[in-house]
């Protein structure tokens, strides 16, 4: 990466605008050390996701700025995203969970109007069982989804917020202001 007084004032912009948002209480989020062979400039957060207590997902946002542009991008901004959730094993199994996740994505980036272009990714599904000495739990599921998109503009708040509300949905919290109802312990059934 270039010296501060050398960074391009596109990239700096984008970098404010990805700073600028502030997260919904249960994700932390962490500047961390940005990938440096991916585009001449680069910046990365990483994100931890916390329900009652327990870590529940943890992702990374990457943006990268090459001045000359790049064509598989369609321009000169890109954000890179990698997500792991911790899943039932029911919904880890479930045929349609890729589907899904992919659309948390995308509908996303449109209910917080981050347009963009040349969007791809992979989301991926995994059903773990332990034996021996890792004896655990029967089997555990987790979702993981890799995706990099364009910004059809400078401005990243919105891309931000879309991303933030990614990570929520991947973990499985609520919508802001909704509380979750919990089964009660000992509660009569039926």
């Amino acid at each position: 990466m270039q010296a501060p007084d050398d960074t391009p004032e596109v990239f700096s912009a984008a970098v404010a605008g990805l700073r600028a948002h502030a997260p919904r209480p249960e994700i932390t989020l962490t500047e961390v050390p940005a990938p440096q062979r991916l585009a001449p400039y680069a910046f990365a957060l990483g994100a931890e996701v916390h329900r009652d207590g327990d870590e529940v997902a943890t992702g990374r946002l990457i943006l990268l700025y090459d001045p000359a542009g790049h064509e598989a991008w369609e321009g000169s901004l890109r954000l890179v995203t990698y997500l792991s959730a911790d899943l039932e094993p029911e919904l880890a199994t479930d045929p349609m969970l890729p589907a899904v996740g992919w659309s948390w994505l995308v509908d996303a980036l449109a209910h917080h109007r981050a347009a963009y272009r040349a969007a791809g990714g992979t989301v991926t599904q995994t059903i773990s069982t332990r034996f021996g000495e890792l004896a655990g739990p029967p089997a555990t599921g987790d979702i993981e989804l890799r995706a990099s998109w364009s910004p059809a503009d400078d401005d990243l708040a919105a891309h931000m917020a879309a991303w933030c509300a990614l990570l929520a949905s991947t973990a499985g919290l609520p919508p802001p202001g909704v509380t979750a109802l919990r089964e009660r312990r000992g509660a009569p059934t039926g």
